[in-house]
Protein backbone atom coordinates (compact mmCIF):
# COMPACT_ATOMS: atom_id res chain seq x y z
CA UNK A 1 0.00 0.00 0.00
CA UNK A 2 1.44 3.39 -0.93
CA UNK A 3 2.44 5.76 1.83
CA UNK A 4 3.35 8.89 -0.11
CA UNK A 5 0.46 11.18 -1.06
CA UNK A 6 1.38 11.29 -4.76
CA UNK A 7 1.58 7.49 -4.88
CA UNK A 8 -1.91 7.25 -3.37
CA UNK A 9 -3.16 9.61 -6.04
CA UNK A 10 -1.54 7.51 -8.77
CA UNK A 11 -3.34 4.41 -7.47
CA UNK A 12 -6.69 6.25 -7.69
CA UNK A 13 -5.91 7.54 -11.19
CA UNK A 14 -4.82 4.11 -12.39
CA UNK A 15 -8.05 2.56 -11.12
CA UNK A 16 -10.21 5.21 -12.83
CA UNK A 17 -8.32 4.77 -16.10
CA UNK A 18 -8.56 0.99 -15.91
CA UNK A 19 -12.33 1.14 -15.41
CA UNK A 20 -12.76 3.61 -18.25
CA UNK A 21 -10.57 1.56 -20.61
CA UNK A 22 -12.45 -1.62 -19.73
CA UNK A 23 -15.74 0.15 -20.45
CA UNK A 24 -14.56 1.07 -23.96
CA UNK A 25 -13.12 -2.39 -24.59
CA UNK A 26 -16.38 -4.05 -23.50
CA UNK A 27 -18.40 -1.75 -25.78
CA UNK A 28 -16.04 -2.56 -28.67
CA UNK A 29 -16.31 -6.28 -28.00
CA UNK A 30 -20.11 -6.20 -27.85
CA UNK A 31 -20.43 -4.18 -31.07
CA UNK A 32 -18.03 -6.43 -32.94
CA UNK A 33 -19.82 -9.53 -31.73
CA UNK A 34 -23.24 -8.28 -32.87
CA UNK A 35 -21.71 -7.11 -36.17
CA UNK A 36 -20.12 -10.46 -36.99
CA UNK A 37 -23.21 -12.35 -35.79
CA UNK A 38 -25.28 -10.32 -38.25
CA UNK A 39 -22.89 -11.29 -41.03
CA UNK A 40 -22.99 -14.93 -39.97
CA UNK A 41 -26.81 -14.82 -40.14
CA UNK A 42 -26.66 -13.18 -43.61
CA UNK A 43 -28.35 -10.02 -42.32
CA UNK A 44 -26.30 -7.62 -44.43
CA UNK A 45 -28.61 -4.64 -43.86
CA UNK A 46 -28.03 -4.83 -40.11
CA UNK A 47 -24.29 -5.44 -40.58
CA UNK A 48 -23.90 -2.41 -42.84
CA UNK A 49 -25.78 -0.30 -40.32
CA UNK A 50 -23.53 -1.45 -37.50
CA UNK A 51 -20.33 -0.95 -39.50
CA UNK A 52 -20.22 2.78 -38.79
CA UNK A 53 -20.70 2.13 -35.08
CA UNK A 54 -17.85 -0.38 -35.10
CA UNK A 55 -15.63 2.11 -36.93
CA UNK A 56 -16.53 4.84 -34.46
CA UNK A 57 -15.68 2.85 -31.34
CA UNK A 58 -12.45 1.51 -32.90
CA UNK A 59 -11.36 5.05 -33.78
CA UNK A 60 -12.24 6.26 -30.29
CA UNK A 61 -10.24 3.47 -28.65
CA UNK A 62 -7.31 4.19 -30.94
CA UNK A 63 -7.44 7.92 -30.21
CA UNK A 64 -7.49 7.30 -26.45
CA UNK A 65 -4.54 4.86 -26.74
CA UNK A 66 -6.66 1.95 -25.55
CA UNK A 67 -5.81 0.10 -28.77
CA UNK A 68 -2.58 0.40 -30.75
CA UNK A 69 -3.10 2.14 -34.10
CA UNK A 70 -2.08 -0.88 -36.19
CA UNK A 71 -4.49 -3.18 -34.34
CA UNK A 72 -7.28 -0.65 -34.84
CA UNK A 73 -6.53 -0.49 -38.56
CA UNK A 74 -6.54 -4.29 -38.80
CA UNK A 75 -9.91 -4.46 -37.03
CA UNK A 76 -11.43 -1.90 -39.40
CA UNK A 77 -10.02 -3.71 -42.42
CA UNK A 78 -11.37 -7.04 -41.21
CA UNK A 79 -14.83 -5.53 -40.68
CA UNK A 80 -14.82 -3.89 -44.12
CA UNK A 81 -13.77 -7.13 -45.82
CA UNK A 82 -16.55 -8.99 -44.04
CA UNK A 83 -19.19 -6.60 -45.38
CA UNK A 84 -17.94 -6.06 -48.91
CA UNK A 85 -18.94 -8.56 -51.58
CA UNK A 86 -16.33 -11.16 -52.43
CA UNK A 87 -14.17 -10.28 -55.42
CA UNK A 88 -14.05 -13.14 -57.91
Amino acid sequence: MPIIKSAKKRVKQALKRKLNNNRFKRRLHDLQKSFFDAIKNNDMKKAEGELSGVYKIIDTCSKKNILPNNRANRMKSKAQKAVSPKAK
